[in-house]
């Protein structure tokens, strides 16, 4: 395994950290994490295997910024990191990315850059550091390895999709959802609640194969619109009551589901209220989950439906939308043994 350490965005730090460790385990990675006194775990150290390239992780996430590998101290301390270089490189302190170079700390590095037969710029170069210091000694010193690419997202979100709908989850938290899932290549995903789709197609943009179903047949055929504009595919789609369970084309049964269920006063329940119909839904899709299997369900932090014995439920992480909502990313796991 190989250490790195991620830059996490801000705007939910539960979330990204909780994005960061499903990420990682569907690479087959890990994140150690530290205990601090508080009891809080940091959520920017991950392990990946020795033949991943960091690149694979980047582009999983949605919640993060830049993948960082540290130079061992006696690297930094010697200079040896900075011998026989060439091309062009900056050096900023962590956690300023548009800081100028200044300070003892910066100036050392720079100068053993250029001994080492490498130039600085700080626009666009070709390699990127970034350095912690004490009394203006560099006692920390990482390279840029990889950046997740947010401006993707955009291209992703409900005004630019074919087929629109007001209530939709914005791809960066569909994507953070399907990593909550560890959804990855080989790996079947199923949505009994699909709408817009908006979830399995970051599903799909991992590798997943997938499917799911919807009621109302225009919303199908909708979400169906949205995966060929986004160049993916859906396996199998139904038209149908979503506790009417099928499993995937192959026969056997799901890796993981994951679904964003109707429960605002723009969705359509058919008359049965919101808590019901999700607790119904998925409490028959259990027996076409794999053991040990994932689902992820989003929904109102104020409630939660009875998914029953069969949904041990891990974590929920609260995710503020407006003042008078705020819904949870819950992740649960299908028990070994069915009741």
């Amino acid at each position: 395994m190989i250490e790195y350490r991620i830059e996490l965005s801000g705007e939910n730090p539960r979330l990204a950290a909780a994005e960061l460790r499903g990420a990682a385990e569907a690479l087959g990675g890990r994140t150690p994490g530290t205990t601090t006194p508080a009891g809080s775990e940091d959520p920017a150290r991950v392990a990946l295997p020795e033949h991943l390239p960091p690149a694979r992780l980047a582009d999983r996430l949605a919640l993060a910024h830049r993948v960082l590998r540290w130079y061992p101290e006696e690297s930094v301390s010697s200079r040896a990191w900075a011998r026989s270089v060439s091309g062009t490189a900056s050096f900023r302190p962590l956690g300023r990315p548009r800081a100028a170079v200044r300070g003892a700390a910066a100036q050392g590095l720079v100068d053993a850059w250029r001994a080492g037969g490498g130039r600085v710029r700080l626009e666009r170069p070709d390699r990127e550091f970034v350095y912690e210091e004490a009394g203006g000694t560099p006692i920390r010193l990482a390279e840029v390895v990889a950046r997740v690419d947010r401006s993707s997202f955009e291209l992703r979100r409900m005004p630019k999709l074919p087929f629109r709908r007001p209530v939709s989850l914005t791809p960066r938290l569909g994507r953070a959802a399907a990593n909550l899932a560890r959804v990855g290549t080989g790996r079947w995903t199923a949505d009994p609640f699909l709408g817009t789709g908006a979830l399995l197609a970051e599903a799909a943009l991992l590798g997943a194969s997938v499917g799911g179903g919807d009621r109302d047949a225009e919303m199908l055929r909708g979400a169906l619109r949205n995966f060929h504009h986004l160049g993916v595919e859906l396996a199998i789609a139904r038209v149908g009551d979503a506790g009417d369970p099928f499993p995937p084309p192959h026969g056997g049964a799901w890796d993981s589901l994951l679904t964003d269920p109707p429960y605002g006063r723009a969705s359509s329940t058919g008359g049965e209220s919101a808590d019901a119909l999700v607790g119904r839904a998925l409490r028959r899709w259990a027996p076409f989950v794999v053991p040990g299997g994932p689902l992820v369900v989003i929904g109102p932090a104020e409630r939660s439906a009875d998914l029953g014995p069969d949904w041990e439920l891990l974590e929920a992480i609260p995710d503020r939308v407006h003042r008078s909502l705020t819904r949870e990313f819950r992740r649960y796991r299908r028990a070994d043994r069915l009741s």
